[in-house]
């Protein structure tokens, strides 16, 4: 289990006394929700990356900040870490917790606190899911713009951790795009306010740095969202395509015209058979891609830029684009999509889902680089994405009871981040970095840039207590695993060349 914590390479962790730890705890925060048992503690040992495990030394479930600040000050006069949790979607093992330490469970606070419909914004709770944000704005005519797949159950607190995305983000961009203010403690109690309501604030973009750092620098207990009048009109088409580059060529076409699409996600066949026959959206499980496209805002716009993108569609090469006929159409087109995750979960005993970001014009490139090591690994690969914004979401089927399966889904996994790296990508869009991608961080980034990166953490946590081997290597680990430095276009490995 390559994602368990390494004290050889991330540093030795303190073996404590947990009983004497409880007791502590209960004497100091009696209210405070712990648990310890073995059975109580099996349901938080993992996040949404499920094939790795841990258990943890106890669970805290606060319900108040005072519970949060007088927990935090108890972990760093006792040197214990702490993980913070949110609802558990994550996708890269960032909530992963560890045996000597505790997880600190934010799903108490899930109170909306206020939403303020002349100013456009919600303040929240770090538990309060997405979409009940958008529930409880809709009433005043207003949404909360991203919406990552899982957006029924992920927490606020958790997509400010991640810097979630969704199939909108393209228009409408991330979670650091979409937020005013947060609240955090620090892990000596200290209560902070990032960012302000007001468009500006001055000094350092704290928001900005804080936004997508892993729980590594603080725990978020107050979010204060921006939020969106829902647009007038918007309008869905769906392209079929007998060939996937041909539809990753189509992309980079409409948005070269200027056409900024709501959203603009790409499904591959696999993805596309296994979405219809779980949701029965009416995708056309003969093609080899299709393409979703929204444009949305005033009516008399929306279609013209439908007119426009089903003009370059045709050009592109598709073989057949429908409009969805109505807002029930719609919404079906998009539950595929959305759904693929669990659909492709249907077709194979486990599935491992990547989350690297490239340059729209190199999508063919890549997904011919990810069709070849496919075949050079034995396991099938299923592309899902937002092919908007050059998100991509490869989902690698594996059966993990079978010898080297898992070992080699982790194989082609780091290859392809590699591969996202080597044409002037990332190794993460939306899902952070956490456990999974932690030995390709030494592949993006020198050992001067990951000193800056330690050198910010120190300053918010000097003994390395939140959420310790996640998101930035050791220089020892890259030093373990032997970095590949990947800059100007230069390949790491040099068969991928001709891709």
């Amino acid at each position: 289990m390559t994602y368990a914590y390494d004290e050889k390479l991330d540093g030795p962790l303190r073996d404590h006394d947990k009983a004497a730890i409880v007791r502590d705890l209960q004497a100091l925060l009696p209210d405070l929700q712990l648990l310890h048992s073995k059975e109580d503690l099996r349901p938080f040992e993992c996040d949404g990356l499920s094939a790795y495990r841990i258990t943890p030394m106890l669970v805290a479930l606060p319900g108040t900040i005072d519970e949060v600040q007088t927990l935090l000050k108890y972990a760093l006069a006792q040197g214990v870490p702490v993980v913070a949790r949110g609802a558990g979607t994550g996708l890269s093992g960032g909530a992963l917790p560890l045996e000597k330490g505790i997880l600190l469970v934010m799903a108490r606070f899930n109170r909306i606190l206020e939403i303020d419909a002349e100013a456009g914004t919600a303040r929240v709770q770090p538990g309060v899911r997405n979409l009940a944000i958008s529930q409880a704005a809709a009433p005043h005519g207003l949404y909360y713009a991203p919406d990552p797949s899982s957006q029924i159950a992920c927490s606020i607190g958790g997509n400010v951790a991640e810097n979630a995305g969704g199939v909108h983000c393209l228009k409408y961009g991330l979670t650091v795009h979409n937020i005013l203010k947060v609240e955090i403690v620090t892990i000596d109690g200290e209560r902070l306010t990032l960012g302000s309501e007001a468009l500006d604030s001055p000094g350092f973009d704290l928001l900005a740095l804080f936004t997508g750092s892993e729980g590594m620098l603080g725990v978020v207990v107050e979010v204060t969202v921006k939020l969106l009048t829902k647009p007038q009109s918007a309008k869905v088409l769906l392209a079929s395509f007998d060939d996937i580059e041909k539809a990753g060529d189509a992309v980079a076409q409409i948005i070269g015209a200027g056409v900024i699409p709501g959203g603009l996600e790409m499904m591959d066949n696999l993805a596309i058979r296994a979405a219809e026959d779980f949701i029965h959206a009416g995708y056309p499980v003969d093609a080899e891609a299709l393409l979703l496209c929204e444009v949305d805002g005033a009516e008399l716009d929306v279609q013209e830029d439908c007119e426009r993108v089903e003009t370059l569609l045709r050009a592109a090469g598709a073989t057949n684009i429908r409009l969805a006929k109505n807002e029930a159409e719609r919404q079906r087109f998009w539950a595929g999509r959305k759904n693929a995750f669990p659909a492709v979960g249907r077709i194979s005993p486990d599935y491992y889902c990547m989350d690297g970001t490239i340059p729209r014009r190199e999508l063919s490139r890549v997904l011919r680089g990810i069709a070849e090591l496919s075949v050079q690994y034995g396991l099938s690969v299923a592309n899902v994405f937002h092919a908007g914004d050059g998100n991509m979401h490869p989902l690698i089927l594996f059966d993990a009871n079978a010898p080297g399966e898992m070992d080699r889904a982790e194989a082609i996994g780091a290859r392809i981040l590699e591969l996202c790296v080597a044409v002037g990508g990332s190794i993460t869009g939306e899902h952070g970095v956490g456990r999974e991608k932690i030995n390709q961080m030494c592949t993006q980034f020198n050992s001067d840039e990951l000193t800056f990166f330690h050198a910010v953490k120190a300053a918010f946590d000097p003994d390395g207590l939140l959420n310790p081997g996640k998101n930035v290597p050791t220089l020892h680990r890259c030093a373990e695993f032997g970095s590949m430095h990947v800059h100007h276009g230069v390949l790491p490995f040099p068969e991928l060349e001709r891709f």
